[in-house]
Order: structure tokens, then sequence, then C-alpha cells
């Protein structure tokens, strides 16, 4: 059967299925609504606000789920093995082009429960398989957090100069940063230093070697080239950078963020992270690390780089037989073909057209 026949969004939403179960992801199926409760006390946790929100038969308050890991934590059961999960769902959110509210298709990976090196590394791999399966034309940018924060904490400017910076970091806005840090009478050295660590990662961890001083930033370091160090020996490390300017989103990430972009999308169509933090919050002692991948970007790009609508148009009049037109689409299609029969060809792009008007056919 010809790919054409499903949106290119779709055939990548089933083939991320098939790679997360080989690696022993097991599905998640939620329903579309939770508690309004949930998200109302984890809202630090969130990229907007702004949340749809009905009242149940009962009376209570529920909401669209802007956000599918929060519902995947709350429902976490307490195990002793590390459950991963995979899921294809779609989400509510405000446009950040409209007024209005979009729904939004993502399909992702979650593992919970005690983490080691080997997850954090499983989780990357995962991500960089996933942007090969949209196009081999892919760049996959990781961070630590956990040398950010650090180097905040040092040098101590209170959390509003600490959402400022991360602001600026993720803009890469020098001058507004030192700005703010002359604006505080703090040394803006090393966080500009950090603005500009981008690129491979043995040119980049060796500028930090000299960036990180305090035993935390050390030790965040250590985790970062360790994970870099079995990254060089798989087959996309020419396609991984290291990238300072990743703060994570909603204030999930604590440790590793990563994220995924491909030629011709301006915007990252992949990001996760490590987020233990959140299941502290939520009362779960247990470490956590995932990611979404944001299959409703890909609906214009698909169209873009597609070649063709369809493999095959039939065109046809009234002077056609239906018998005739509909044995001519059965054996094209039998041969392998998607085919869209047409009184008229209009806009459709093809690799075939087949013309039975008038007794022609060519």
């Amino acid at each position: 059967m010809s790919e054409n026949i499903l949106r290119k969004e779709e055939k990548i939403a089933f083939e991320l299925r098939a790679l997360y179960q080989k690696y022993g992801y097991l599905p998640y199926k939620m329903s579309k609504f939770e508690t309004y409760d949930l998200y109302a006390r984890n809202k630090e946790f969130l990229e907007g606000a702004r949340i749809v929100t009905f009242n149940d038969t009962d009376g209570k308050l529920m909401a669209l789920k802007p956000d599918i890991t929060l519902s995947i934590v709350k429902n976490d059961a307490h195990s002793l093995a590390k459950r991963k999960v995979y899921y294809n769902e779609n989400v509510y959110r405000a446009s950040k082009k409209t007024e209005g509210f979009k729904e939004l298709h993502q399909v992702g990976v979650e593992c919970i429960g005690e983490l080691d090196l080997y997850d954090v590394y499983e989780m990357v791999c995962l991500a960089a398989e996933s942007l090969k399966k949209i196009s081999e034309n892919f760049v996959l940018d990781i961070s630590h957090l956990g040398i950010l924060t650090a180097v905040l904490q040092g040098l101590n400017g209170g959390k509003d100069f600490e959402k400022s910076v991360k602001r600026c970091l993720s803009e890469k806005n020098l001058h507004e940063l030192k700005s703010l840090c002359t604006e505080k009478g703090i040394s803006s050295e090393k966080l500009t230093s950090l603005i500009g660590a981008y690129g491979t990662p043995r040119d980049t961890l060796a500028k930090l070697e000299t960036l990180c001083e305090s035993a935390e930033e050390k030790a965040a370091l250590a985790e970062l080239k360790s994970l870099c160090a079995l990254l060089e020996k798989t087959d996309y490390a020419d396609r991984i950078r290291l990238d300072f300017s990743l703060t994570g989103g909603g204030n999930y990430y604590d440790n590793v963020v990563f994220k995924g972009f491909i030629n011709g999308i301006g915007e990252g169509v992949l990001s996760g992270g490590r987020y233990d933090r959140l299941l502290a919050r939520m009362g779960k002692q247990s470490g956590a690390i995932g990611f979404a991948v944001y299959l409703d970007l890909l609906e214009n790009w698909d169209r873009e780089y597609r070649e063709t609508d369809v493999d095959v148009v039939v065109l046809y009049d009234g002077g056609v037989a239906v018998e005739t037109l509909a044995s001519t689409v059965k054996a094209l299609i039998a041969e392998g073909n998607s085919v869209s029969a047409q009184k008229s060809q209009g806009e459709l792009r093809c690799k075939r057209l087949v013309d039975l008007r008038g007794g022609k056919k060519c």
C-alpha cells in the first residue's frame, strides 16, 4: 500500500509506537479530561495558565487536559519496577498564534522509577531515533539544568532574577542578560559563558570545565560528560549538540533536558528531559524522564515536502461507465498506488495521470 494513503504525521505515529514497544514501553491511554484541581495545584509546571474548564454532571470542575505528564504521574502506582509507558494523545492549549484554544497531537514516552545513567541514555537515544523517523536531517540539542541551577544559586539573585535570566538564556539575549546582572550588582561572566556554550559535546564540555567551580556545578558536569561519552559511540553522534540556552518548559525539568529540530520547521518538534522535582512535589519517591513529539507541527511541513498528493489521478466524465472506472481504480490500487478518481485534476499533484474521458487512456 502506498505511504501517501496515510498523512505523514499518521505514518510517523505508527512508526514511533513500534519503536517504543521494542524498548519495552507499554501503551498508556487516558481520558480527555482531568479534575481541574490537578492543574490548579501544579500550575507552576504548566507552560500557560489558561485551561479549558467545564462542570461535570455532579458539579465537579473538570478540565480538558493541557498536559499529559501530570496525568501519568498522578496515576502512577508505587512499584519496585520502573514504569515505562508511551502515549498517543491530544492536549488542549491556548494557541500562540490565535486568541483561541487548539487541539495538539502528541506522541511520547515516560519512564518513572529509580533511574540511573542507562535510563537517561536510553531516553536520549529514543529521542534521536524518533527524530530520525521524521527526517534524516535533524539536530538534537542537550543541556543539563543542574549546572544552570547551581550557577544561579551561587549568584543569589532571588527568584525573579532567576526567572528573568532563564528567559534571556532561552532567547539568547546577551544584552538584556548583562543589564540584569548590572542592576543586581552581580557578575555576568558565568551566565554570558553559558549563553555561548553551544556546539559539539567535545568542544562545549571543554569550555564548561573552566566554568564549573562549585561541587554542585562539577557534579552536574560529570553527569553530562558520562552521558555524552555514551552518545559519542552512537550512529547519530554528529547530530547531537550541547546548548545551554535550553531552560526547559513549564518548570518541569531539573536535570538533563533536550530538544529536537528538523530541517524545514522553525521550532522544536520534540522536547523532554528529567523531572524528578515534579514527582517530589506530588509525593512520589522516584525519578522520571520523558519526552513528547509534537506531530501537529508536521501538518504544513508534510504538505510542503511531499512531491505528490496521490500516486495516480484518474480523470473521467459522464461517458465513462461506472464499471470501467471502478475496475481501473481497483487495478491501480492493486499495483500499490494511491488513487483519486476525479472529473477535474484541480490542484492535485500526482505521479501519473490516467484520462478515461472520451474513451481516452493515457
